[in-house]
C-alpha cells in the first residue's frame, strides 16, 4: 500500500515550473509532508514528499509529468508505505550537526575524506551548501578561500573522537573543519572576545618591546614556551617584563604604528559590526596597543595589562592585576552578563595556552593559528586561513553581504 509519494524534478531552473507544480498539488488538496529545493548554476533540483491520494495518484502523476515536460524538467516518483515514512520521521528526530569545511581551494579528495570520517561516526549528509562566492574559472585569485557547509543527521557515539578525527584530517589535507551541534545557540551568539598578540596581530608585542630593549631572543624564547603551556604565565610574564626596565616610552608609539594586522581581521570586524555583534579584546598583552587596535578596528571593549611608566621610562612592572588565563575567562563571563547573554552565546578566539580557559568557557571557542596544546584543548580551530574564516562558523554567506 502506498501512503506517501516522493516526487523529484530536475532540469533548467524555471520559476514557473516550481509554481505550476505547487498549483497542481493545491488543486488536488495534496498534503505536503516535506519539501526541498536547490539551484546549482541554474540547474534545479526540487523534491516534494506528499501524502498519497489513493486511486487519484495516477491522474495527478500524468498532470505533473505533462507540466514537467513543458518546462524541460525530468520528473520521478517513488512510493513509500507508512513503515518507510515512520522510519524516516524517526531519523529526523535524531541529532543534527553542522560540518563547516574551509580551505584555500577545496578539492573532491578533501570533501570525500570528510564524508568518510562523517560516515565512520554514523553521520549522513542532509543538505550541502556553499557559503563563499563561487570560484571564478577565469580569475583564480578572485576568492581568498572556499567554504562548504554540510548539514548532517545522526548521533555520533563520541563527539570528541569525531572532532579528533577531523583535526587529524585537517592537518593532513591542509584545510579547516569545524563540527557544531545545529542548535539554538549557533544562531544566537552576539559577543566575540579576542586575544590580541598572535591573534589579532601577527606578533607578540612584548617580544617587539624586548627587541628594542636589546634582549629580543631571550624574551621570545620565554614567550614561546609560555604560549605552549610549558611555563607558569604570571611568573614568565614578570620575568619578561623585568627585561623592559628603562625602555623609553617613545618606543611604544613606533611599535603600535607598525603592528602587522592579521589576515582577515578588518573584514571580520567590519562584518561583525554590520551584523550587530559586540566585540572585545581580552589580552595578556598591554592596553596601549589594545587601544590602538580599538581605534583602528572598532572594538567595543578592551581589557589588557597597564604598563607602569615613570618619568617617561618603562619600570618593568604593570599596574593592577595581571590579565592571565583565569582573568580572561572571568572577563568573558562579566561581559556576557553585562550584555544580557549566557557564556554559550559568546565566541572566543585565541592562540596561546593562557587562552584555553576562555575558549573552554565560551559557547564557540576557536583556536586560531594556535599552539598544538591549544588546538587539542579547543573544540574548534582555524589554522590554514585568516580570521575572517570565523564568519562561516556562524553560518555567514557571502551572498548576504552584497550592498
Amino acid at each position: 500500500m502506498t501512503d506517501a509519494i516522493l516526487m523529484t524534478l530536475s532540469g533548467p531552473n524555471h520559476p514557473e515550473g516550481v509554481q505550476n507544480t505547487l498549483d497542481l498539488l493545491a488543486d488536488q488538496n495534496v498534503n505536503v509532508l516535506d519539501m526541498n529545493l536547490d539551484v546549482t548554476h541554474n540547474h534545479l533540483n526540487f523534491s516534494i514528499l506528499m501524502e498519497s491520494l489513493g486511486e487519484d495518484d495516477s491522474a495527478l502523476k500524468k498532470e505533473l509529468l505533462f507540466m514537467a515536460h513543458n518546462h524541460q524538467l525530468s520528473a520521478g516518483f517513488h512510493a513509500l508505505d507508512s513503515n518507510n515514512y515512520e522510519q524516516w520521521l524517526a531519523e529526523q528526530k535524531g541529532g543534527r550537526f553542522i560540518i563547516t569545511v574551509l580551505a584555500r581551494s577545496l578539492s573532491a579528495s578533501q570533501l570525500a575524506a570528510v564524508g568518510k570520517v562523517a560516515a565512520k561516526h554514523e553521520l549522513s549528509f542532509g543538505h550541502v551548501q556553499r557559503l563563499t562566492t563561487p570560484v571564478s574559472l577565469v580569475d583564480k585569485d578572485a576568492a581568498p578561500f572556499e567554504c562548504i557547509e554540510l548539514t548532517t543527521q545522526g548521533s555520533p557515539k563520541d563527539i570528541e573522537h569525531l572532532r579528533s578525527d577531523f583535526l587529524a584530517l585537517s592537518t593532513e589535507l591542509s584545510m579547516d573543519i569545524a563540527v557544531q551541534a545545529d542548535d539554538l545557540y549557533r544562531t544566537s551568539r552576539r559577543l566575540v572576545c579576542f586575544d590580541m598578540d598572535s591573534t589579532l596581530i601577527e606578533v607578540e608585542v612584548i617580544d617587539e618591546l624586548a627587541k628594542a630593549a636589546g634582549c629580543g631572543e631571550q624574551v621570545a624564547a620565554i614567550t614561546e614556551a609560555a604560549m605552549r603551556g610549558e611555563l607558569d604565565f604570571n611568573e614568565s610574564f614578570a620575568n619578561r617584563l623585568g627585561t623592559l626596565k628603562g625602555l623609553d616610552e617613545s618606543v611604544l608609539a613606533g611599535i603600535a604604528a607598525n603592528l602587522p594586522i592579521t589576515e582577515g581581521a578588518p573584514r571580520l570586524m567590519a562584518t561583525l559590526k554590520k551584523l550587530g555583534y559586540k566585540t572585545a579584546i581580552l589580552s595578556g598583552g598591554f592596553n596601549y596597543f589594545a587601544e590602538y587596535l580599538q581605534q583602528k578596528l572598532g572594538f567595543d571593549y578592551i581589557y589588557a595589562n597597564q604598563l607602569e611608566i615613570e618619568d617617561g621610562k618603562v619600570t618593568g612592572r604593570v599596574v593592577g592585576d595581571v590579565v592571565n588565563g583565569a582573568k580572561k575567562a572571568e572577563l568573558l563571563g562579566m561581559l556576557a552578563e553585562k550584555e544580557g547573554l549566557s557564556p554559550s552565546q559568546v565566541i572566543a578566539v585565541g592562540d596561546g595556552a593562557n587562552d584555553i580557559p576562555m575558549l573552554t568557557k565560551a559557547g564557540l571557542g576557536v583556536a586560531f593559528q594556535a599552539k598544538p596544546v591549544v588546538r587539542a584543548g579547543a573544540k574548534h580551530s582555524i589554522s590554514t586561513l585568516g580570521l575572517d574564516a570565523i564568519l562561516y562558523l556562524i553560518g555567514f554567506k557571502d551572498s548576504l553581504n552584497q550592498d
